[in-house]
């Protein structure tokens, strides 16, 4: 019996549909963050990041050069989560963070960013003891030491990312060590107390409520607007950068903190705060 000439081409269209729609969702179901030209946010602070469907990535697609990370020490582990951190297999620091910003700066010659020659900061939110998480946090970054900045002997070097321990901060141990590679986000309202041990801090950040009650209706009170303004002038002096956490998530606000010298703004928003950062590049431009 002899085949149909017709049958192949018949059948073409529809083998050539079905590879089409296969090739169709291989690149759609490849992450956004694998094909997105990035502009990295010096003002972009991603706000317990590790809840985003995919920590560390999606901040990195939308250009943040602050991340946050809260961790638990549970025996030898630092746990990533926000509560006690049970049945969170792999939600560790390495696994979700260290590693993968290790694997970036080596493909990109050092940096994060391939265009961008500053530091971006890791903030580690330590929730457990701080100098026993702290020990263990200290022997993890050592394994990372070639892209991490460093204090030794009053020296800072500053490398592709700036670890910053926030919660539960191990002042003492940091303030006594000759070499380290960590630093801490010191309460913004004692900055002005701290200036002996600045090199301890790169970050000054408090919560919004505790220094301002605007909440973006209306013109801010000329009051409040210099108090901000006060904090900031003497953060920046000693040479940190200014963060308000828990601020109101709205354009005006953004507006008032950016245009008082606010270094950081603080978002759980990522596409919102890229999007409004991405529009005003030359006005708001003052993290260093």
């Amino acid at each position: 019996m002899m085949k149909d000439s017709n049958t192949p081409d018949s059948m073409r269209p529809k083998g050539m549909f079905f590879v089409f729609c296969l090739i169709f969702c291989c690149f759609y179901s490849i992450p956004f963050y694998l094909r997105a030209q990035t502009t990295p946010l010096p003002n972009g602070f991603a706000h317990n990041d590790y809840k985003h469907p995919h920590p560390l990535f999606d901040a990195l697609t939308y250009g943040f050069t602050n991340i946050e990370a809260d961790v638990f020490l549970e025996d030898t582990t630092l746990v990533v989560g926000h509560f006690c951190p049970l049945f969170r297999h792999g939600h560790n620091l390495e696994n979700l963070y260290l590693r993968p910003l290790y694997t970036r700066v080596m493909q990109n010659n050092g940096r994060v960013y391939p265009d961008y020659d500053k530091p971006v900061i890791l903030m580690i939110d330590i929730k457990t003891k701080a100098n026993r998480t702290y020990r263990e946090l200290e022997r993890v970054l050592a394994n990372y030491s070639n892209m991490l900045t460093s204090y030794k002997n009053g020296q800072v070097t500053y490398r592709a990312v700036t670890v910053v321990i926030s919660g539960h901060k191990p002042y003492g141990m940091l303030e006594s060590e000759v070499r380290r590679f960590a630093f801490i986000d010191e309460d913004l309202r004692k900055v002005f107390r701290d200036s002996t041990i600045s090199n301890v801090f790169s970050m000054a950040s408090c919560k919004y409520s505790r220094l301002l009650s605007w909440d973006g209706k209306g013109p801010i009170p000329p009051a409040q607007e210099q108090r901000l303004e006060n904090f900031v002038a003497i953060a920046h002096r000693l040479g940190t950068k200014v963060r308000l956490w828990a601020s109101p998530e709205r354009r005006v606000v953004w507006d008032e903190l950016l245009k008082c010298g606010v270094d950081l703004i603080n978002t759980d928003r990522l596409a919102a705060l890229s999007g409004y950062l991405n529009t005003n590049p030359a006005t708001f431009a003052k993290a260093n």
